[in-house]
């Protein structure tokens, strides 16, 4: 694995120079939304993130002839509009150097020894080409996860920022009360309502209320949605959708999502209390029961990647593991580039995969180390 992420990052740095030229095209990117909504806040219109009228003005003033909607809570734009004092070429650059940076300081400081299959996780790569806000969630999902036993307010806090995103913090309270972790419940609670009041007093009512009109901008998203676009996410709503329909993708997905929350809530006993372990499986399970996903946001699944990397390390691996393991480190990129091709996302599949590896080495790993 050392020797193909030496490959990978050389690769990587082509591509990567590849994405951010094409971001400069009439087609720009996704971060040109955030870029957009940073300007907005430089204009002292903060409200004006979420009109469309504006933010196409503003997005086709950097060249670009595609303008994107801007849907992020409030408290995202704290993060965002330090980078609308660059011109967007510049900004692309310096928010995905940025984010990566935080989230490898996370991973790393969770797995030190696997230190380069984090900085080259193909799951990562598909984030920069993005630039989206993969790195940020995903420095959030695996902070609050690897901080849990050790401190476990920070951890809270950590999850309680996912407000940014709350949808991939689905299974996370779930996850807690089952293993009553009740000061990172409390600590999470606090810091979302926390950076939701400070938004408010920052930003004024007209912001709030503004971002309840963006609603409907992502539900006509949706509702549009072509073969294209629901080949693009990431999740088993979108691949039952597109070849059975809407109301039976909701029914699945909404078995899905209680069959996640039911064995999350079990991992614990399961896996015997060790916060690692059904935390990695809760991650595994996140990129199953989500319904808005795409492979750009999955930096997250480097915790469970590598928690089983290191299992199998320390216990020794089992037969066709590595292989597997080898197959899942590429998944995030790999489904995303054959998904139009082939004609199905595979990635609803990997995820699927990542969590049954995860939950049947967390058991043998536990009796293990209680023997």
């Amino acid at each position: 694995m050392r020797g193909y992420a030496i490959l990978f990052a050389v690769a990587s740095l082509v591509l990567l120079a590849v994405s951010w030229w094409q971001a400069q095209g009439s087609e720009a990117s996704d971060f040109l939304a955030f870029w957009g909504a940073g300007k907005a806040l430089l204009a002292g219109e903060p409200s004006s993130a979420y009109d469309l009228s504006w933010q196409e003005r503003v997005q086709t003033s950097s060249g670009s002839t595609g303008w994107y909607a801007y849907v992020n809570p409030p408290p995202f734009l704290f993060l965002v509009w330090p980078f609308a004092l660059l011109s967007y070429p510049l900004a692309w650059i310096a928010w995905v150097v940025v984010t990566y940076a935080v989230w490898a300081r996370v991973s790393v400081n969770a797995f030190a020894r696997l230190w380069l299959l984090v900085l080259v996780f193909p799951g990562a790569l598909i984030a920069a080409g993005h630039a989206q806000n993969g790195f940020v969630t995903g420095a959030l999902l695996v902070g609050g996860v690897a901080l849990l036993d050790r401190r476990p307010v920070l951890s809270g806090i950590l999850f309680g920022a996912l407000v940014i995103k709350p949808h991939l913090a689905l299974l996370v309270p779930f996850w807690l009360a089952a293993g009553g972790r009740w000061r990172t419940i409390v600590a999470a609670a606090c810091s979302a309502v926390g950076l939701l009041l400070a938004a408010w007093a920052a930003l004024g009512t007209d912001t709030m209320l503004a971002y309840t009109q963006s609603w409907e901008a992502s539900s006509a998203i949706m509702r549009a949605a072509d073969a294209d676009f629901l080949l693009r996410m990431a999740t088993l709503y979108s691949q039952v959708r597109l070849f059975a329909g809407g109301t039976v993708a909701l029914a699945v997905a909404g078995v899905v999502v209680v069959a996640m929350i039911a064995l999350v809530m079990r991992s614990w006993r399961h896996m015997g209390q060790d916060a690692m372990a059904t935390g990695a499986f809760m991650l595994a399970a996140t990129a199953i029961a989500s319904l808005y996903l795409f492979n750009y946001d999955l930096p997250f699944l480097i915790l469970p990647l590598l928690w089983l990397v290191r299992e199998g390390l320390r216990e020794g691996f089992r037969p066709w593991e590595k292989l597997l393991l080898v197959a899942l480190w590429f998944a995030p990129y790999a489904t995303r580039a054959v998904s139009l091709p082939l004609g199905l996302n595979l990635m609803p599949l990997a995820a699927m995969l990542l969590a049954w590896l995860v939950w049947t080495r967390g058991n043998t790993s536990d009796a293990s180390r209680r023997s």
